[in-house]
């Protein structure tokens, strides 16, 4: 493993080891500026200790009293249909929860897939955590019966799908998941469910769209998203190399060379440069969801450019959004399906921008060579050895990169999902056969 790989690995690690709240373990959205936790970082969070583990910078002992904390804190926190002053309903849990209090941040969604992303991490704790120790057996007890909680038929609102959320001031939000895009893991949580379960036709009617996105963008055939995080987040958890549902079966690849493909695709994007960014080349590639400078229209070289803030940034055959921004969490979580490739894309990256772009945590969320002028009025980040830079780690990128790194280095994720009884049952479920499935137990 190259030197820079474990080091990246190693402080993105920290961000959660040094970040967690310690009262009850709740993972801030973001560093250093204030923030409320995100669930889906904690869902990473509690992943990431046993990554802390595997290479001896937690003890096993310390990572079960955090994810204890943790557990213990999702078990009690209180749920109904109140707007403040609870953490969830139904078994779902807000977007964003006030860091010490643990409750709904402002007016937030109770939001289904980062209850499912924040269930990954529950479950995984579950499978990782198998000893015959009192700490260990009650965090087996408490993941079971926060999954067990949750109602996915409730969120059932446009039935067969599954919606993307509910707010107490005005209901279900008027959007439901079908694909393709980052929600597959929430279907196969859904459909696992041992208490409220979807029916086959739920994820039936979310494969029921992919003819829509699937084709040829930048020379590789696939099915586009694109945000690379909708090819990576689900594949944190599961290992889809070898296992096929109806839909990859009758396209000949599995998800995981779909993935590959999408990562091949971006790179391909950013040596094709068509809108003429500055930095971008075979070895600085990805777009993905990031902070950004400003929402400003400036004219550069000659060329008007829209430059934004947080904002979904992607490239694919659906839509092309691109103001230059770069997050590395694209590309760096992109190892575990293209690893030489990524590999260098994180030196590259380090070596041209390094001492502006990457700091305590590894690399900050994001950074633009174009926008250059330091006269402008920026809403995020500062202007750094001549390229923009964001001042702040976000958890929902921090995540990815320091477990799909041990996906490559060792598989562990991938190999405790594959022993959860739950994960198995939601990928038979959906209709997903062969590969390391034939034997699974579910």
């Amino acid at each position: 493993m190259p030197a820079l790989v474990d080091d990246l690995q190693h402080r993105t690690f920290d961000f959660f080891a040094e970040r967690a709240d310690p009262s009850n373990g709740l993972i801030p959205d973001r560093w250093p500026s204030p923030s409320f936790s995100s669930i889906a970082a904690v869902g990473f969070g509690l992943t990431s200790y046993g990554v802390g583990v595997k290479r001896g910078w937690m003890t096993r002992q310390e990572a079960a009293r955090r994810t204890l904390l943790t557990l213990r804190f999702f078990d009690r926190a209180k749920q109904g249909d109140d707007a403040h002053g609870v953490a969830g309903n139904h078994g779902f849990y807000y977007h964003f929860l006030d860091m010490p209090e643990g409750t709904r941040t402002a007016t937030c969604e109770l939001s289904s897939v980062d209850t499912a992303w924040l269930l990954a991490g529950v479950l995984f704790a579950q499978s990782y955590f198998d000893r015959n120790t009192t700490s260990e057996g009650e965090i087996r007890r408490l993941a079971e019966r926060i999954y067990r909680r949750v109602d996915w038929t409730w969120m059932q609102v446009r039935k067969p799908l599954i919606g993307m959320g509910w707010k107490p001031e005005s209901g279900f939000i008027k959007s439901d998941w079908e694909g393709y895009n980052e929600a597959l893991l929430v279907y196969v949580l859904a459909l696992a469910s041992p208490t409220h379960p979807v029916q086959r036709g739920a994820y039936d009617a979310w494969t029921k769209t992919y003819n829509v996105s699937w084709g040829e963008f930048h020379g590789q055939t696939y099915l586009s998203f694109p945000p690379l995080f909708g090819h990576q987040f689900s594949h944190v958890w599961i290992d889809f190399r070898g296992i096929r549902d109806d839909w990859a079966r009758g396209s000949g690849i599995d998800y995981f060379e779909n993935s590959r493909r999408a990562a091949l695709a971006h790179r391909a994007y950013a040596i094709a440069n068509p809108m003429g960014w500055r930095g971008y080349g075979a070895d600085i590639w990805g777009l993905t969801p990031s902070d950004g400078p400003a929402d400003v229209a400036l004219t550069i070289d000659g060329v008007k450019r829209q430059f934004h803030t947080y904002t979904a940034r992607g490239v694919g055959r659906e839509y092309i959004l691109d103001d230059g921004t770069i997050a590395p969490t694209a590309a760096a979580a992109s190892i575990a399906f293209a690893p030489e490739l990524a590999t260098r894309a994180i030196e590259t990256m380090h070596a041209r921008y390094g001492k502006a772009i990457y700091g305590r945590y590894g690399f900050f969320d994001a950074f633009n060579p174009t926008l250059t002028d330091t006269t402008v009025k920026l809403q995020h980040g500062h202007i750094v050895d001549g390229v923009w830079v964001d001042k702040d780690y976000l958890g929902l990128d921090q995540g990815p990169i320091v477990l799909m790194i041990e996906n490559h280095r060792s598989e562990l994720v991938w190999k405790v999902m594959r022993r959860n009884p739950h994960i198995v049952q939601g990928l038979k479920r959906a209709g997903f056969s062969g590969g390391w499935l034939r034997g699974a137990r579910g």
